[in-house]
């Protein structure tokens, strides 16, 4: 019987090889592992069927991680729901240990936990994240949905540390809306680059 506080097993809701469709790695082959289980509770979430983890098994990490392996790919991502509501150190050790790439994508709005290559911070409005990834993370990844993210987006950046990737991405039902007032922004800030969701017009898992 597996808990929230046994890192040796996790909620998978879907693993799959396909390719990274946003931010610093878009157009990367890569293979996702889906945690189940989010609190963040974004109202535009595309993955709303990943928020209950009880619906889901518990994996050993080793046995995800040789899945991982044995799918070729060099890159992994871990992703959600809000995969930091877990210890994830057991499985950035075993995925490390078949020499696999660990990316993460997170809200930041729990502790963060394992041995990470690239750490995608995408804070949501709707539960504040924690300080640490200001200075952890590589990327920093705002959705658009309305006018108003453009101020909240920089007062993110303005917390960031010196080296990371700021990235704007449109949120997928507002992308005509949005995109070209992202456009219009990222001219004007330069420092900022436009993320798409690209799998989703290529229509690529």
């Amino acid at each position: 019987m597996s808990s929230i506080t046994d890192p040796e097993f996790l909620p998978v809701m879907e693993s799959f090889y396909t390719i990274q469709g946003e931010g610093s790695f878009s157009g990367t082959p890569a293979y996702f592992i889906r945690l189940g289980g989010c609190d963040v509770g974004c109202v535009w979430c595309d993955v709303k069927e990943s928020w209950d983890a009880s619906q889901f098994e518990w994996v050993n990490v080793k046995e995800i991680a040789q899945e991982a392996k044995d799918s070729g790919a060099n890159l992994v991502v871990v992703t959600g729901g809000e995969p930091l509501m877990y210890d994830l150190a057991e499985l950035t050790t075993s995925l490390k240990a078949l020499g696999l790439q660990t990316n993460i994508e997170t809200s930041g709005a729990y502790p963060l936990s394992g041995k990470w290559d690239w750490i995608c911070f995408s804070p949501k409005k709707f539960k504040k994240p924690l300080n640490e990834f200001y200075s952890e993370s590589h990327e920093l990844k705002v959705i658009g949905y309305n006018k108003s993210d453009f101020k909240w987006a920089e007062g993110h950046a303005e917390k960031m540390n010196p080296e990371a990737q700021l990235f704007l991405q449109p949120e997928w039902s507002k992308e005509k809306e949005m995109t070209p007032l992202i456009v219009d922004f990222v001219k004007q800030n330069p420092k900022w680059k436009i993320s798409l969701q690209t799998h989703k017009y290529m229509d690529v898992p």
